[in-house]
């Protein structure tokens, strides 16, 4: 519980990370606003949150400049979370999901140091694009393939908003703070976006075959959401923090034909494992990275940051979320 409560604002906040991180702010005693566009995020993800008199939610886009500042003048700290989700949504929608990566973090960031109000911003993995140099640490070389390879637009955009977001603390003293989150996974995860391990588990338990993209020995590291949001409050309530990248997620690989076996074996699924080209799931001459691992060294460090919810436990509570 904070001694004084806060009143918080989090774009993208009917999102799946964002519901979560809604959730235990409430829980803390904060009085929290969302601003969703329901484009991604689904109302069912924050109905439960409505019951709550410190929660309030508006309808509209972080493109909605008038929008962002009436939410703004009402904040004492900002998660910026909207934007573009999931490979599949790059693939298929890139001109929108370029510009709300782009336009949407230089309105909430504009807003935001007009008012000095602390941001964190939520980057991603993707940023790191081919770098080979495991496991990625925040001053590691960003890598990209060519223009014509619409999957590069999303880590691209994303990277233009880190810089953004450190020209903005640089030159116009905006308290942020960037985060990289890796692969985080939990309850009221949708696997409409391209994210395997809801796409998994409905398969199994619908007796579908386990698609798996590629040859399956690509490698991933996978994070509770309930390990993720409680550094992502610590973070923004540590000053020292402020200009500064770190990475969050879990350190443990698994491959995800390996991943699929395990998602098999705990539903008692009797599915296939079904292996699809990467041509056939997004287009010719789409390139995949075979291992993402973060350094956890910097996030450890300054928060006292370890992951304590196991692969094997995360996926046991998504199953029986996906039962009920």
């Amino acid at each position: 519980m904070s001694e004084t409560k806060k009143r918080i604002l989090i774009t993208g906040g009917a999102g799946f990370i964002g519901s979560h991180l809604a959730e235990g702010l409430l829980q803390r005693g904060e009085e929290v606003f969302v601003i969703d566009d329901l484009s991604t995020g689904n109302i069912k993800n924050i109905a439960h949150l409505k019951k709550n008199k410190n929660f309030h939610f508006a309808k509209g886009t972080v493109l909605d400049r008038g929008k962002v500042s009436n939410l703004v003048k009402k904040a004492d700290q900002i998660y910026h979370l909207a934007a573009a989700v999931g490979v599949k949504t790059i693939m298929e929608k890139p001109l929108k999901s370029l510009l709300n990566n782009l336009k949407g973090a230089e309105t909430v960031f504009e807003v935001a140091a007009y008012r000095k109000v602390p941001v964190l911003f939520t980057s991603t993995s993707e940023v790191y694009g081919k770098n080979t140099d495991i496991p990625f640490r925040e001053d590691s070389d960003r890598v990209y393939g060519s223009a014509y390879n619409t999957r590069w637009g999303y880590g691209m955009s994303k990277g233009v908003d880190e810089f953004l977001a450190l020209a903005y603390f640089k030159e116009r003293k905006l308290p942020v703070v960037i985060v990289r989150l890796f692969n985080v996974i939990g309850p009221r995860q949708s696997g409409a976006y391209g994210m395997v391990v809801p796409r998994f588990i409905r398969q199994a338990l619908q007796r579908k075959p386990l698609t798996v993209y590629g040859n399956g020995y690509q490698t991933r590291c996978f994070a509770n959401v309930s390990d993720v949001t409680p550094a992502l409050i610590k973070l923004i309530n540590s000053p020292k923090a402020y200009g500064q990248i770190f990475n969050l997620g879990s350190d443990e690989e698994i491959t995800i034909k390996e991943l699929a076996q395990k998602v098999r074996m705990i539903t008692g699924s009797q599915s296939k494992i079904s292996f699809i080209p990467y041509a056939k799931a997004y287009g010719p001459g789409f390139e995949e990275m075979m291992q993402r691992k973060p350094d956890l060294s910097k996030i450890r460090k300054a928060i006292g940051y370890e992951p304590k919810i196991t692969l094997e436990e995360s996926l046991k509570e998504i199953i029986d979320y996906e039962k009920k």
